[in-house]
C-alpha cells in the first residue's frame, strides 16, 4: 500500500531552514531514512506501534534506537514519572532518586559498586574513558563498536571532521572475534594503552572465549577492560551482557534502554576505579533530573518483576527461527542472512549481482514501510511486541524479500526506486 508523506515532506523543509540534517540525531535523519519514500516525523506512540504526522501507523521495530525496551507510554514508567512531575524536575541540591536507582544498579549488574549518571551513551563512555586514563595514567585506546560522537572515539572513524589529528592518533581498533588484533595494539603501542573498550557483542556472538581472552590481555598489559552496554544492558540479561557471557569489566557503561526513552546513562564499575569520579570531573547540571530517574526506577522495578528479558528473547527466537525458515524455504540464503542475539538482531543485506547493499536496503526499507512496519534492518525488540506483530512482520518479508531478490537478478533495483538511494554514514564493524 502507497502511503502519503505530504506533511512529512513539508516538516522537512520548514525544519531543514533551522536544524542541520533537520533533526537531532544522524540516525533519525534523512542519512537514514530515504527521502519520499519515508516517514520523517513521528506523532505519537503506544506500545509497539507508532503514528507519524501524515496519520501512517506502523509496527517499530526500531524503538527509538533501542531505548525503548518495555514499549511506548509504559503505565509503570508513566505513572511514575507524573508522580515525580508534581514534586518537581531538577533542584538545587541532590535528590534521594540518584542514590535508590544507583543501589538499584549495583544490585542488578554484576561490575557496578558505584555508578555515576549522564543524560546518553557518549556521556558515560567519554566519562569511563577519562576515569580509566586517569586510573592508567596512559592516554591511549583501544575500541571495538561505537561508542558515541565524542572527539576520542568518532575521531578514529571516517566522521572525524572537527577532530585534533593528536586526538585521533590516540584511539586505536581492534577486531571483534580477532584477539590478535587487539594484541597488536598493545605491541605496537607498548606501555600506552590505558583503556580497552567494547561493545560486548554487537553483531557477532563471541566465539573461542573471546572476552575472556581479552580481559586477560587487557589486564597483562596494565590496562582497564570497559564494557560499553549501551545497549545490550537490561536487555541480554537484568544484568547486561556481562551476566549473560559470565565476564565482569572494569567499568561499564549504560543507556538506551535504562530508562525506557527517557534521558539517562550511567558510568558503573570497581570501586577503587569510580572513586576518581570525586577528582575527575564528570558533571552537568542534568546529571540528577529526577524524571529520568524515576522512569529508570520504574523500568528496573519491572526488570525485576516480571519476566521482560526472557519475553524479550523468547518473542526475538520466534522472530528469528521465522525468518530463518522463510529464507531458506524462498531460497534466499545469497541475499540476505541473519545474526545478532534474539533481543537485537539483524537482516544482514549484502552487495547483490546488479545493486549496492545501500541500494538494495534502500528498496527493502521502501516496501516496508508501505506494509506498515518501521524498521532500519534491525529487531529492537520491546516488551510490548506480540507474536501477533511479529507474524505480522514476517508476512511483510514474506512479500518484500523475495521482490527485492527478483529486482537484484533482474537489474531493476534502481527502477523500482521512487528515492535517491542511501549513502553509508560511516563505517564501525
Amino acid at each position: 500500500m502507497n502511503r502519503c508523506y505530504k506533511n512529512s515532506e513539508e516538516l522537512l523543509e520548514r525544519a531543514l531552514k533551522t536544524i542541520p540534517l533537520a533533526s537531532q540525531t544522524f540516525s533519525k535523519s534523512i542519512t537514514q531514512y530515504p527521502r519520499g519514500v519515508s516517514p520523517l516525523f513521528l506523532e505519537r506512540g503506544k506500545g509497539s506501534v507508532v503514528k507519524d504526522v501524515d496519520g501512517n501507523e506502523y509496527i517499530d521495530f526500531v524503538n527509538a534506537l533501542a531505548s525503548i525496551t518495555l514499549g511506548y507510554c509504559d503505565s509503570s514508567v508513566d505513572n511514575a514519572v507524573i508522580s515525580q512531575l508534581e514534586k518537581g524536575v531538577s533542584f538545587s541540591l541532590s535528590t534521594v532518586l540518584e542514590a535508590e536507582v544507583a543501589e538499584k544498579i549495583v544490585d542488578m549488574v554484576p561490575c557496578a559498586e558505584k555508578v555515576r549518571f549522564g543524560k546518553n551513551g557518549s556521556d558515560a563512555t567519554s566519562g569511563a574513558i577519562r576515569i580509566a586514563r586517569a586510573f592508567t595514567g596512559r592516554d591511549d585506546v583501544a575500541v571495538c563498536g561505537y561508542h558515541g560522537w565524542q572527539d576520542w572515539y568518532i575521531g578514529s572513524t571516517s566522521r572525524n571532521l572537527g577532530v585534533p589529528e593528536v586526538v585521533q592518533k590516540l584511539t586505536h581498533k581492534f577486531s571483534y572475534n580477532d584477539i590478535d588484533s587487539l594484541i597488536r595494539i598493545f605491541e605496537e603501542n607498548s606501555g600506552q594503552v590505558g583503556a580497552v573498550i567494547m561493545e560486548p557483542m554487537n553483531v557477532e556472538f563471541p566465539k573461542d572465549d573471546f572476552l575472556e581472552r581479552v580481559k586477560k590481555v587487557t589486564h597483562d598489559n596494565g590496562a582497564l577492560l570497559i564494557f560499553d552496554e549501551t545497549i545490550t544492558g537490561f536487555r541480554y540479561s537484568e544484568g547486561g551482557a556481562q551476566q549473560y557471557f559470565g565476564v565482569t569489566p572494569d567499568l561499564a557503561t549504560f543507556g538506551k534502554g535504562l530508562a525506557n526513552g527517557y534521558p539517562l546513562s550511567a558510568v558503573t564499575g570497581r570501586s577503587d576505579v569510580m572513586k576518581l569520579m570525586e577528582d575527575v570531573f564528570f558533571s552537568g547540571t542534568f546529571g540528577g533530573e529526577a524524571l529520568s530517574l524515576a522512569a529508570a526506577s520504574a523500568v528496573l522495578d519491572k526488570l525485576k518483576s516480571e519476566k521482560v528479558v526472557s519475553d524479550l528473547e523468547s518473542k526475538g527466537k520466534y522472530l528469528l527461527d521465522g525468518l530463518a525458515s522463510l529464507i531458506e524455504s524462498k531460497g534466499l540464503n545469497e541475499h540476505f542472512s541473519l545474526a545478532g542475539h534474539p533481543s537485537w538482531s539483524f537482516l544482514l543485506i549484502p552487495d547483490g549481482k546488479t545493486a549496492n547493499s545501500f541500494e538494495l536496503k534502500t528498496l527493502f526499507m521502501q516496501e516496508m514501510f508501505k506494509k506498515g512496519i518501521l524498521t532500519l534492518g534491525s529487531h529492537n525488540m520491546s516488551y510490548s511486541h506480540s507474536y501477533e506483530e511479529i507474524d505480522t512482520l514476517l508476512a511483510a518479508y514474506a512479500e518484500v524479500l523475495p521482490l527485492i531478490r527478483e529486482a537484484d537478478e533482474g537489474g531493476l533495483v534502481l527502477s523500482k526506486l521512487a528515492c535517491d538511494p542511501l549513502k553509508p554514514l560511516f563505517k564501525v564493524r
